[in-house]
């Protein structure tokens, strides 16, 4: 397992390579989120331990969000990863980082693992409830399921 600021250098200096430009916090969030995911999906197992909460324009790691403001995601950009998980990266980077965050952030509205820790919160509210590995394990075998039968 890696480290979420890991995965987050990781993002930011393949965003900068493949598109030429500095991510925007909201996009990491959500890419970090779908790399979670897309590792169960892939190996049955998550890429980190550490957790998201369900913020209300979707999932988001604190850790996270504490470094990006203080800029230090930036200066400690990773050039490469694990090769254990180039082929999460790569389907992480094909469907989604060329998106844009606000549409990321519909995407992780549809996940129910961010559904179920806001239960009961106002959309409008802010939440810090956890989501669920459990919960994303169910998001990632929805995804199996939908591209085994698009197969």
């Amino acid at each position: 397992m890696l480290g979420i600021l890991e995965i987050a250098s990781y993002i930011c200096g393949r965003y900068r390579r493949d598109y030429g430009a500095q991510i925007d916090e909201m996009k990491l969030h959500k890419l970090l989120y779908f790399t979670q995911r897309e590792c169960i999906v892939q190996t049955g197992n998550p890429i980190t331990a550490d957790t998201f909460e369900a913020w209300k324009y979707g999932p988001v790691s604190p850790d996270v969000h504490r470094h990006f403001a203080r800029g230090e995601i930036f200066s400690t950009e990773i050039e490469t990863m694990d090769p254990a998980y180039t082929e999460v990266f790569d389907a992480v980077f094909k469907f989604y980082a060329q998106k844009n965050a606000w549409s990321l952030s519909t995407l992780s509205h549809g996940e129910l693992s961010w559904q179920r820790a806001r239960a009961g919160v106002p959309s409008t509210h802010p939440c810090t409830a956890k989501l669920k590995i459990e919960d994303i394990r169910e998001d990632a075998n929805r995804i199996r399921l939908r591209r085994f039968l698009v197969s």
